[in-house]
């Protein structure tokens, strides 16, 4: 009997050690990298996200994105740690700081709330008092009442989504702790377990890598999680870089953590907030409200530039109406009955909606801040890229090559970006047909038929007339070179040339076919930039502060239908190296999205 019982003591003994081994394996595993090192062999660096262990499985937190429980997802990478000039000086000070305020009122546990409610506090008043981002905001003018409705966004904080917050920052420290305050304002709506904030830092030459300094201690002392991020310049000679390809690289280097997150935790973003410029945090809200409703792949704010005491639609070189079309002479005073032909669409439809204030319907956009919808997007493997055949001007001596005249656009990585959102959702509805059809008899044949979408017949054998055929004569383009921003830069003075016919052309299936891409410009997000007089700019845009518009129900904000993509679209190119400030050309091309799939079938 007396040995029965020590072998049961011993196996109660053992299974007791190994539980304990187990749990602190589990337990250590996140949070102690030396203990990972040891269990696997390897260094494991301590800033990568890891993936979920068992304990995180079972557990299931509500918060997957609490900075507080898991440190890694608060990371700083390429700093420059190297002892500066002024490195003593500001160790001593931080030191003394610490010392002399600080130290001597921590009594114990209880009292170090009080000094974390004083460092919020002083951020709160930090970013209050900057610039006009978080002080002007509330007094702007704003169409349907948005500022007086306190709970105008309440459902959006409510339904407890998450969202990925991506920046590419380039010598932009004049809007940086603005944008900051933006984002500090974001998260106490949307909670700062519910943002991820990507920021990237591309070989800045000014003070933008001491603002993000900045940025990770506020970041970290609100509990936000964030990925702060350096990283030097593709080429070391700024004018032997190709600028579509410094676009794509850039962004793509920002989404990272939101690939990371999804592969090794499983955790899905409901939108991506691309922030630029200088966007109100009201704004940004409204274009999400806007994308949510519409289920629209991509919806952007638009941003304007000053310009000889008025203000002009600036980000021409990434946005086309749904005609394919530049916006062009654009002025924001423009907003009348009788100015349809001014605003910055020009097709009739997109153009009341504008003057409303309404979103409308575009081929594509990035002006200022925009919001993408990752699921029909970058989680559907959609990434941005560029055209790589571009002429390297500072490699070679010879003249610059002659292009085909159909040779594919060397656009912006965006007008690629939304390309493939069309060329997305062209297979989606294709895919969804042969569901349909799959499961739907034809009795006037053996097998299953495959359903089309709205469209013209193109059996008939006439492809779609361009929707341009009967543009108005050629003008001069009074906004055509100016600008704040470089993208505006070189183009020619008259509208580009009609479309270029091959004479090998293919019939093939017209894009009004396809499921549309669903892309919307909303003109309630304004973005500006350094000088720009917002306050002006608002009044020119949604008028006094007296006008009052009827609120609404959120109805007309909701597109019932939508257009296939135009048969041809105004290509602005950057053919050479040379960077941002590198010439741009313009031609009109054609825009095939069946063409366009059979070749992505073919690679």
């Amino acid at each position: 009997m007396a040995l029965v019982v020590r072998r049961r003591t011993v196996v109660r003994v053992f299974i007791l050690a190994t539980l304990t081994v187990l749990i602190k394996v589990l337990f250590a595993s996140p949070a102690t990298p030396a203990a990972v090192s040891g269990l696997y062999g390897r260094s494991v660096d301590p800033k990568e996200i890891r993936k979920q262990n068992v304990l995180d499985l079972v557990t299931g937190s509500d918060k997957p994105l609490d900075a507080r429980k898991h440190d890694f997802l608060q990371a700083r990478l390429g700093r420059d740690e190297r002892a500066d000039l002024f490195s003593d000086v500001i160790n001593d000070g931080v030191q003394d700081y610490w010392d002399r305020f600080q130290k001597p009122y921590i009594l114990n546990h209880e009292t170090s709330h009080m000094d974390e409610q004083g460092m919020l506090s002083s951020i709160e008043q930090l970013l209050t008092l900057n610039g006009w981002v978080a002080a002007l905001c509330p007094t702007l003018t704003r169409p349907f009442g948005q500022n007086k409705h306190e709970d105008a966004y309440g459902e959006l904080s409510r339904s407890n989504q998450l969202y990925f917050v991506g920046m590419v920052i380039h010598s932009a420290d004049h809007f940086l702790v603005d944008q900051l305050a933006v984002i500090v304002q974001l998260a106490k709506r949307l909670g700062p377990s519910n943002v991820f904030v990507s920021m990237l830092d591309y070989d800045s030459s000014d003070s933008t890598e001491t603002l993000t300094d900045l940025c990770e201690a506020v970041l970290i002392m609100l509990g936000i999680p964030f990925r702060i991020r350096r990283v030097p310049g593709m080429t070391e000679d700024p004018s032997a870089a190709y600028y579509p390809l410094e676009e794509a690289y850039t962004r793509n280097l920002v989404l990272e953590p939101l690939h990371e997150l999804y592969e090794k935790r499983s955790i899905k973003f409901y939108r991506v907030i691309w922030l630029k410029g200088f966007t109100c945090p009201n704004d940004i809200l409204e274009t999400i409200k806007v994308s949510v409703v519409n289920d629209a792949a991509m919806v952007c704010g638009m941003d304007w530039a000053e310009h000889n005491g008025f203000f002009i639609f600036s980000d021409r070189w990434r946005t086309r109406d749904i005609n394919g079309d530049q916006f062009r002479q654009s002025k924001s005073n423009a907003i009348s009955e009788s100015a349809l032909t001014s605003v910055p669409p020009r097709d009739i439809t997109s153009a009341q909606r504008y003057i409303q204030h309404l979103p409308f319907q575009v081929f594509c956009c990035e002006s200022g801040t925009h919001v993408v919808d990752p699921s029909q997007s970058y989680y559907a493997g959609i990434q941005y890229r560029s055209g790589l055949d571009f002429f390297n001007a500072t490699a070679s001596h010879r003249d610059i090559p002659e292009r085909d005249p159909d040779a594919p656009c060397l656009d912006s990585t965006q007008a690629w970006f939304c390309r493939d959102l069309w060329q997305y959702k062209a297979k989606e509805g294709m895919k969804d047909d042969l569901d349909i059809a799959s499961s739907t008899p034809n009795p006037n044949s053996d097998g299953p038929t495959r359903k089309r979408k709205r469209s013209p017949d193109p059996a008939d054998g006439e492809p779609l007339a361009p929707r341009q055929a009967d543009k108005p004569k050629a003008q001069d383009d009074a906004d055509a070179n100016v600008g704040s921003d470089y993208d505006a830069s070189d183009l020619p003075a008259v509208d580009p040339p009609e479309t270029y016919e091959s004479p090998d052309s293919r019939l093939t299936i017209p894009n009004a076919v396809f499921l549309a891409a669903r892309i919307l410009v909303n003109p309630r997000c304004v973005t500006t930039y350094a000088g720009v007089s917002h306050t002006q700019l608002a009044l020119d845009l949604f008028g006094p502060p007296d006008r009052e518009e009827e609120q609404g129900d959120g109805r007309q904000d909701v597109l019932d239908e939508w257009e296939g993509a135009p048969d041809t679209f105004v290509c602005q190119e950057q053919t050479t190296t040379g960077g941002r400030r590198a010439a741009k050309t313009q031609r009109r091309i054609s825009f095939s999205i069946h063409h366009e799939l059979e070749e992505s079938l073919s690679r």
